[in-house]
């Protein structure tokens, strides 16, 4: 079998439209990254950090763009340099409804997800993943059970009204 030769021009190109799905993710543009796909973008495409389509898509909490990515076939448990999955980055975030279509489609829960929440004060995922069997009573965040810890986070969050910033 020969191989076939690309030009410097033809590899710019390629890497110009592979930039384009991932700021179709990040923004939401579903048709956009969805014409993509239909011709040939890999749908597990990453960044250089290793954040997928399906990750930025979720921690921007585009749940239309997400819904696409999950019917068609992303890894939904695939993890960026940093060892975070999607559903971990979407509890980060407090983006609920990712997190609710993550589970729904069969994203492994682990206890980091709840921690994420937890510590970034969002009570409405923990009390959520707490429904779906993830027993957060046991964990700790620093030496502190969760409990806790999003309660803390929480009026903490109420009181300066502060966004989630890293």
């Amino acid at each position: 079998m020969s191989r076939v030769e690309i030009t410097a021009t033809e590899e710019d190109r390629y890497v110009q439209l592979q930039s384009l799905a991932l700021d179709y993710a990040r923004e939401g543009d579903t048709k956009g990254l969805e014409k993509m796909l239909r011709y040939g973008m890999p749908i597990n495409l990453g960044t250089h950090k290793g954040d997928t389509l399906l990750m930025l898509a979720t921690y921007n909490g585009c749940v239309d763009t997400t819904s696409i990515l999950i019917q068609k076939g992303a890894n939904i448990d695939q993890k960026n340099q940093r060892g975070q999955t999607p559903l971990e980055g979407a509890c980060f975030k407090g983006k609920l409804p990712i997190v609710k279509l993550l589970v729904e489609n069969g994203a492994t829960i682990d206890k980091n997800a709840i921690i994420y929440a937890s510590i970034f004060g969002h009570k409405d995922i923990v009390y959520y993943l707490t429904k779906q069997g993830v027993d957060g009573s046991r964990s700790k965040v620093f030496g502190v059970f969760i409990d806790i810890v999003v309660a803390i986070s929480f009026k903490i969050k109420t009181l300066f009204k502060t966004k989630d910033t890293i």
